[in-house]
Protein backbone atom coordinates (compact mmCIF):
# COMPACT_ATOMS: atom_id res chain seq x y z
CA UNK A 1 0.00 0.00 0.00
CA UNK A 2 1.15 3.64 -0.94
CA UNK A 3 0.40 6.29 1.50
CA UNK A 4 1.20 9.93 1.43
CA UNK A 5 1.06 11.40 5.06
CA UNK A 6 -0.97 14.46 4.65
CA UNK A 7 0.30 17.91 4.30
CA UNK A 8 4.06 16.77 4.58
CA UNK A 9 4.79 14.31 1.78
CA UNK A 10 6.53 11.83 3.39
CA UNK A 11 6.14 8.11 2.73
CA UNK A 12 4.59 5.81 5.82
CA UNK A 13 3.63 2.16 6.20
CA UNK A 14 0.62 0.81 7.34
CA UNK A 15 2.60 -0.79 10.36
CA UNK A 16 3.60 3.23 11.46
CA UNK A 17 1.68 5.23 13.85
CA UNK A 18 0.63 8.58 13.89
CA UNK A 19 2.05 11.46 16.22
CA UNK A 20 -1.92 12.10 17.36
CA UNK A 21 -2.77 11.10 20.79
CA UNK A 22 -5.71 11.48 23.38
CA UNK A 23 -5.91 10.85 26.89
CA UNK A 24 -1.74 9.09 26.40
CA UNK A 25 -3.40 6.27 23.87
CA UNK A 26 -1.96 6.25 20.70
CA UNK A 27 -4.32 5.51 17.22
CA UNK A 28 -2.87 3.31 14.59
CA UNK A 29 -2.47 4.58 11.51
CA UNK A 30 -4.42 1.82 9.80
CA UNK A 31 -7.30 2.31 11.81
CA UNK A 32 -7.35 6.39 11.03
CA UNK A 33 -6.77 5.67 7.60
CA UNK A 34 -9.67 3.11 7.57
CA UNK A 35 -11.85 5.84 9.27
CA UNK A 36 -10.83 8.36 6.63
CA UNK A 37 -11.50 6.49 4.08
CA UNK A 38 -15.41 5.36 5.20
CA UNK A 39 -15.94 9.38 5.84
CA UNK A 40 -14.90 9.81 2.26
CA UNK A 41 -16.93 7.44 1.12
CA UNK A 42 -20.64 8.57 2.12
CA UNK A 43 -21.66 12.12 2.78
CA UNK A 44 -22.91 10.94 6.23
CA UNK A 45 -22.35 8.00 8.91
CA UNK A 46 -24.24 7.11 11.68
CA UNK A 47 -22.13 7.03 14.96
CA UNK A 48 -23.33 3.05 15.88
CA UNK A 49 -22.82 1.95 12.32
CA UNK A 50 -19.18 3.79 11.72
CA UNK A 51 -17.97 2.30 14.87
CA UNK A 52 -19.22 -1.68 13.99
CA UNK A 53 -17.44 -0.61 11.05
CA UNK A 54 -14.10 -0.23 13.03
CA UNK A 55 -15.41 -2.69 15.40
CA UNK A 56 -14.50 -0.52 17.89
CA UNK A 57 -16.41 1.70 20.91
CA UNK A 58 -18.41 4.90 20.85
CA UNK A 59 -15.43 6.08 22.77
CA UNK A 60 -12.54 5.18 20.82
CA UNK A 61 -14.53 6.04 17.26
CA UNK A 62 -14.53 9.94 19.23
CA UNK A 63 -10.95 9.69 19.84
CA UNK A 64 -10.13 8.46 16.48
CA UNK A 65 -12.35 11.42 15.29
CA UNK A 66 -10.19 13.71 17.40
CA UNK A 67 -7.21 12.48 15.92
CA UNK A 68 -8.58 13.34 12.41
CA UNK A 69 -9.28 16.84 13.26
CA UNK A 70 -5.65 17.23 15.25
CA UNK A 71 -4.50 15.97 11.88
CA UNK A 72 -6.26 19.11 10.07
CA UNK A 73 -9.06 17.14 8.66
CA UNK A 74 -12.65 18.81 9.34
CA UNK A 75 -15.03 15.88 10.86
CA UNK A 76 -18.29 17.47 11.58
CA UNK A 77 -20.07 15.77 14.16
CA UNK A 78 -24.01 15.28 13.48
CA UNK A 79 -27.20 16.18 15.47
CA UNK A 80 -30.18 14.02 15.91
CA UNK A 81 -31.37 10.73 17.34
CA UNK A 82 -28.68 8.30 15.51
CA UNK A 83 -26.00 10.78 15.94
CA UNK A 84 -23.13 10.67 13.44
CA UNK A 85 -20.31 11.87 11.38
CA UNK A 86 -19.56 13.99 7.69
CA UNK A 87 -16.16 14.70 6.50
CA UNK A 88 -16.49 18.68 5.78
CA UNK A 89 -15.07 20.20 2.95
CA UNK A 90 -12.23 22.45 2.65
CA UNK A 91 -9.86 19.86 4.92
CA UNK A 92 -6.54 18.24 3.24
CA UNK A 93 -5.97 16.25 0.43
CA UNK A 94 -6.77 12.64 1.78
CA UNK A 95 -4.25 10.39 1.38
CA UNK A 96 -3.29 8.17 -1.17
CA UNK A 97 -4.17 4.22 -0.71
CA UNK A 98 -3.40 2.40 -3.76
CA UNK A 99 -2.38 -0.93 -3.44
CA UNK A 100 0.89 -2.19 -5.62
CA UNK A 101 -1.06 -3.01 -9.41
CA UNK A 102 -2.73 0.79 -8.93
CA UNK A 103 -0.24 2.52 -8.10
CA UNK A 104 2.06 0.98 -11.28
CA UNK A 105 -1.22 1.05 -13.45
CA UNK A 106 -1.61 5.15 -12.18
CA UNK A 107 2.02 5.16 -13.17
CA UNK A 108 2.05 4.05 -16.34
CA UNK A 109 -1.51 5.73 -16.96
CA UNK A 110 -0.11 9.75 -16.55
CA UNK A 111 3.45 8.77 -18.39
CA UNK A 112 0.92 7.42 -21.71
CA UNK A 113 -1.72 10.60 -21.37
CA UNK A 114 -2.37 12.70 -24.27
CA UNK A 115 -2.81 16.55 -23.60
CA UNK A 116 -6.18 16.78 -23.98
CA UNK A 117 -6.73 20.20 -22.25
CA UNK A 118 -4.42 23.47 -22.81
CA UNK A 119 -2.91 24.77 -19.46
CA UNK A 120 -2.55 20.96 -18.44
CA UNK A 121 0.61 20.08 -20.52
CA UNK A 122 2.99 19.61 -17.42
CA UNK A 123 0.10 18.26 -15.15
CA UNK A 124 0.54 15.04 -15.84
CA UNK A 125 4.44 14.86 -15.74
CA UNK A 126 4.41 16.80 -12.41
CA UNK A 127 1.66 14.32 -10.63
CA UNK A 128 3.85 11.17 -11.79
CA UNK A 129 6.81 12.47 -10.53
CA UNK A 130 4.89 12.96 -7.01
CA UNK A 131 3.63 9.42 -7.21
CA UNK A 132 7.30 8.21 -7.73
CA UNK A 133 8.66 10.26 -4.73
CA UNK A 134 6.51 8.46 -2.33
CA UNK A 135 6.31 4.75 -3.68
CA UNK A 136 8.48 1.56 -2.48
CA UNK A 137 11.82 1.27 -4.43
CA UNK A 138 10.46 -2.27 -5.89
CA UNK A 139 7.43 -0.41 -7.09
CA UNK A 140 9.44 2.72 -8.34
CA UNK A 141 11.74 0.26 -10.23
CA UNK A 142 8.96 -1.47 -11.76
CA UNK A 143 7.67 2.04 -13.54
CA UNK A 144 10.94 2.76 -14.38
CA UNK A 145 11.78 -0.72 -15.93
CA UNK A 146 8.54 0.71 -18.48
CA UNK A 147 10.04 4.04 -19.95
CA UNK A 148 8.14 4.82 -22.20
CA UNK A 149 7.98 7.42 -25.31
CA UNK A 150 4.09 8.01 -26.59
CA UNK A 151 4.34 8.60 -30.13
CA UNK A 152 1.49 10.59 -31.95
CA UNK A 153 -0.09 8.58 -34.90
CA UNK A 154 -1.58 10.97 -37.75
CA UNK A 155 -4.34 8.97 -37.69
CA UNK A 156 -5.65 9.64 -34.42
CA UNK A 157 -7.27 12.63 -35.69
CA UNK A 158 -6.75 14.13 -32.51
CA UNK A 159 -7.58 17.62 -31.77
CA UNK A 160 -5.88 20.51 -30.45
CA UNK A 161 -6.18 20.57 -26.72
CA UNK A 162 -9.43 22.01 -25.69
CA UNK A 163 -9.58 25.04 -22.71
CA UNK A 164 -9.67 23.51 -19.18
CA UNK A 165 -11.32 26.15 -18.11
CA UNK A 166 -14.47 25.79 -20.33
CA UNK A 167 -14.37 22.27 -19.64
CA UNK A 168 -14.77 22.76 -15.94
CA UNK A 169 -17.29 25.52 -16.02
CA UNK A 170 -19.52 23.57 -18.81
CA UNK A 171 -18.70 20.22 -15.79
CA UNK A 172 -20.38 22.13 -13.37
CA UNK A 173 -23.43 23.03 -14.95
CA UNK A 174 -23.54 19.54 -16.16
CA UNK A 175 -23.58 18.77 -12.67
CA UNK A 176 -25.51 21.23 -11.09
CA UNK A 177 -27.90 21.21 -13.58
CA UNK A 178 -27.61 24.86 -15.13
CA UNK A 179 -28.32 26.06 -18.29
CA UNK A 180 -25.82 27.58 -20.45
CA UNK A 181 -25.52 29.99 -23.12
CA UNK A 182 -23.22 29.14 -25.54
CA UNK A 183 -22.15 30.22 -29.39
CA UNK A 184 -20.36 27.81 -31.67
CA UNK A 185 -16.99 29.24 -32.71
CA UNK A 186 -15.57 28.93 -36.57
CA UNK A 187 -13.27 25.86 -37.49
CA UNK A 188 -10.54 28.21 -36.73
CA UNK A 189 -11.22 28.98 -33.55
CA UNK A 190 -12.40 32.80 -33.68
CA UNK A 191 -16.47 34.11 -32.80
CA UNK A 192 -18.50 33.80 -35.60
CA UNK A 193 -20.02 37.37 -36.56
CA UNK A 194 -23.08 38.09 -37.39
CA UNK A 195 -22.17 39.06 -41.20
CA UNK A 196 -21.10 35.39 -41.57
CA UNK A 197 -22.88 32.88 -43.74
CA UNK A 198 -22.71 30.33 -41.20
CA UNK A 199 -23.66 32.25 -38.48
CA UNK A 200 -25.55 30.71 -35.25
CA UNK A 201 -26.92 32.84 -32.95
CA UNK A 202 -26.00 32.25 -29.43
CA UNK A 203 -28.37 29.71 -27.76
CA UNK A 204 -29.33 28.13 -24.42
CA UNK A 205 -28.66 24.41 -23.35
CA UNK A 206 -29.40 22.31 -20.92
CA UNK A 207 -25.79 20.23 -20.45
CA UNK A 208 -26.60 16.71 -19.72
CA UNK A 209 -23.78 14.37 -20.29
CA UNK A 210 -19.73 15.07 -21.32
CA UNK A 211 -18.30 12.51 -23.65
CA UNK A 212 -14.28 11.74 -24.94
CA UNK A 213 -14.37 10.24 -28.56
CA UNK A 214 -11.51 10.07 -30.85
CA UNK A 215 -9.15 12.68 -28.88
CA UNK A 216 -12.59 14.83 -28.99
CA UNK A 217 -14.39 16.69 -26.07
CA UNK A 218 -18.08 16.64 -26.49
CA UNK A 219 -21.22 17.71 -24.45
CA UNK A 220 -24.61 16.17 -25.18
CA UNK A 221 -27.14 18.71 -24.38
CA UNK A 222 -30.98 19.62 -25.00
CA UNK A 223 -31.82 22.72 -26.91
CA UNK A 224 -35.02 23.38 -24.87
CA UNK A 225 -36.27 26.05 -27.95
CA UNK A 226 -36.29 22.95 -30.84
CA UNK A 227 -36.56 20.37 -28.57
CA UNK A 228 -33.05 18.90 -29.95
CA UNK A 229 -30.39 16.71 -28.66
CA UNK A 230 -27.23 18.58 -30.09
CA UNK A 231 -23.45 17.72 -29.72
CA UNK A 232 -21.06 20.28 -29.59
CA UNK A 233 -17.49 19.92 -29.58
CA UNK A 234 -16.05 21.85 -26.45
CA UNK A 235 -13.09 23.12 -27.75
CA UNK A 236 -15.51 24.91 -30.55
CA UNK A 237 -17.72 26.37 -27.74
CA UNK A 238 -17.83 29.80 -26.27
CA UNK A 239 -20.07 30.02 -23.13
CA UNK A 240 -21.30 33.70 -22.49
CA UNK A 241 -20.96 34.43 -18.72
CA UNK A 242 -23.58 34.21 -16.21
CA UNK A 243 -25.18 31.39 -14.74
CA UNK A 244 -28.18 29.92 -16.30
CA UNK A 245 -31.25 28.67 -14.32
CA UNK A 246 -31.78 25.25 -12.74
CA UNK A 247 -33.62 22.56 -15.27
CA UNK A 248 -34.89 19.76 -14.96
CA UNK A 249 -33.14 16.55 -16.46
CA UNK A 250 -34.83 14.96 -19.19
CA UNK A 251 -33.59 11.32 -20.43
CA UNK A 252 -31.71 10.81 -23.83
CA UNK A 253 -34.19 9.85 -26.57
CA UNK A 254 -33.33 6.12 -26.63
CA UNK A 255 -29.61 5.46 -26.24
CA UNK A 256 -26.75 6.12 -23.96
CA UNK A 257 -24.56 9.38 -24.19
CA UNK A 258 -21.80 7.08 -25.88
CA UNK A 259 -24.08 6.03 -28.50
CA UNK A 260 -25.40 9.43 -28.86
CA UNK A 261 -22.18 11.23 -29.85
CA UNK A 262 -20.64 8.53 -31.98
CA UNK A 263 -24.04 8.23 -34.11
CA UNK A 264 -24.28 11.93 -34.11
CA UNK A 265 -24.45 12.77 -37.85
CA UNK A 266 -23.19 16.53 -36.41
CA UNK A 267 -20.74 16.90 -33.79
CA UNK A 268 -19.47 19.99 -34.67
CA UNK A 269 -16.46 18.51 -36.56
CA UNK A 270 -15.15 19.62 -39.70
CA UNK A 271 -12.13 18.53 -41.05
CA UNK A 272 -9.35 21.36 -40.69
CA UNK A 273 -5.23 20.26 -40.42
CA UNK A 274 -5.45 17.94 -43.07
CA UNK A 275 -3.13 18.29 -46.04
CA UNK A 276 -5.83 16.79 -47.85
CA UNK A 277 -10.14 17.43 -47.45
CA UNK A 278 -12.01 16.13 -49.69
CA UNK A 279 -15.96 16.31 -50.07
CA UNK A 280 -18.14 13.44 -51.56
CA UNK A 281 -22.34 11.73 -52.00
CA UNK A 282 -21.85 8.79 -50.34
CA UNK A 283 -24.88 6.34 -51.30
CA UNK A 284 -25.64 5.48 -47.57
CA UNK A 285 -27.97 7.84 -45.25
CA UNK A 286 -26.26 10.09 -43.10
CA UNK A 287 -27.11 8.19 -39.87
CA UNK A 288 -25.76 4.90 -40.88
CA UNK A 289 -22.17 6.41 -42.09
CA UNK A 290 -22.12 8.62 -39.01
CA UNK A 291 -20.94 6.07 -36.39
CA UNK A 292 -18.34 4.66 -39.01
CA UNK A 293 -16.58 8.29 -39.78
CA UNK A 294 -13.17 8.75 -37.79
CA UNK A 295 -13.12 11.47 -35.82
CA UNK A 296 -12.79 14.83 -36.89
CA UNK A 297 -14.93 13.81 -40.31
CA UNK A 298 -18.13 15.41 -40.96
CA UNK A 299 -21.73 14.19 -42.08
CA UNK A 300 -24.91 15.54 -43.29
CA UNK A 301 -28.45 14.28 -45.01
CA UNK A 302 -28.11 14.98 -48.68
CA UNK A 303 -31.37 13.06 -49.18
CA UNK A 304 -32.96 10.16 -47.58
CA UNK A 305 -30.49 7.54 -48.95
CA UNK A 306 -27.51 9.86 -49.34
CA UNK A 307 -24.94 11.80 -47.54
CA UNK A 308 -22.76 14.53 -48.16
CA UNK A 309 -19.38 13.32 -46.22
CA UNK A 310 -16.35 15.73 -45.89
CA UNK A 311 -13.11 14.00 -44.62
CA UNK A 312 -9.43 14.82 -44.22
CA UNK A 313 -6.42 12.67 -44.59
CA UNK A 314 -2.17 12.71 -44.98
CA UNK A 315 -2.93 12.16 -48.48
CA UNK A 316 -5.57 12.04 -51.39
CA UNK A 317 -4.94 8.35 -51.49
CA UNK A 318 -5.49 7.78 -48.27
CA UNK A 319 -9.19 10.19 -48.24
CA UNK A 320 -10.19 7.78 -51.07
CA UNK A 321 -8.95 4.82 -48.92
CA UNK A 322 -10.73 5.86 -45.82
CA UNK A 323 -14.42 6.23 -48.29
CA UNK A 324 -13.72 2.53 -49.66
CA UNK A 325 -14.16 1.12 -46.78
CA UNK A 326 -18.07 2.04 -46.71
CA UNK A 327 -18.36 -0.24 -49.73
CA UNK A 328 -20.67 1.92 -51.54
CA UNK A 329 -20.97 4.34 -54.74
CA UNK A 330 -20.62 7.33 -54.42
CA UNK A 331 -20.11 10.92 -56.12
CA UNK A 332 -16.87 12.97 -56.44
CA UNK A 333 -18.05 16.66 -55.41
CA UNK A 334 -13.72 18.08 -55.12
CA UNK A 335 -11.67 18.86 -55.45
CA UNK A 336 -10.10 17.26 -58.41
CA UNK A 337 -7.31 15.39 -56.94
CA UNK A 338 -9.98 13.40 -54.76
CA UNK A 339 -11.13 12.43 -58.34
CA UNK A 340 -7.97 11.24 -59.32
CA UNK A 341 -7.02 9.52 -56.01
CA UNK A 342 -10.33 7.68 -56.62
CA UNK A 343 -9.41 6.33 -60.41
CA UNK A 344 -6.09 5.82 -59.58
CA UNK A 345 -7.28 3.39 -56.24
CA UNK A 346 -9.60 1.67 -58.54
CA UNK A 347 -6.96 0.70 -60.93
CA UNK A 348 -4.41 -0.28 -58.49
CA UNK A 349 -7.35 -2.71 -57.59
CA UNK A 350 -8.32 -3.76 -61.18
CA UNK A 351 -4.43 -4.56 -61.35
CA UNK A 352 -4.38 -6.77 -58.29
CA UNK A 353 -7.13 -8.92 -59.29
CA UNK A 354 -5.92 -9.42 -62.67
CA UNK A 355 -2.17 -9.77 -61.94
CA UNK A 356 -0.96 -7.61 -64.93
Amino acid sequence: MVVMDPGSGRKRSPGDRFSAHDGGVAVTSTRLLTLLSLLSARTRWPGAELAARLEVGPRTLRRDVQALRDLGYEVVALKGPDGGYRLGAGGSLPPLLLDEDQAVAVALALRTSPTALSGTEDVAARALTGLLRVMPAHLRAAVEDLDITPVANPWAFLAPPGDSVVLRRVGAAVRRRRALRVEVLAADGRRPAPTDDDFVAPREVWPHHLVTWAGRWYLVAHDPADRTWPVLRLDRLHVLAGEGPVFERLGLPGRDAAAHVSGAVSRGDEPVGWPCVGEVLLDLPARTVAPWLPGGASVEPAGRRRSRVRLGAWSWAGVAGLLATFDADLEVVGPPELGEAVVRLGRRAERAVSGS
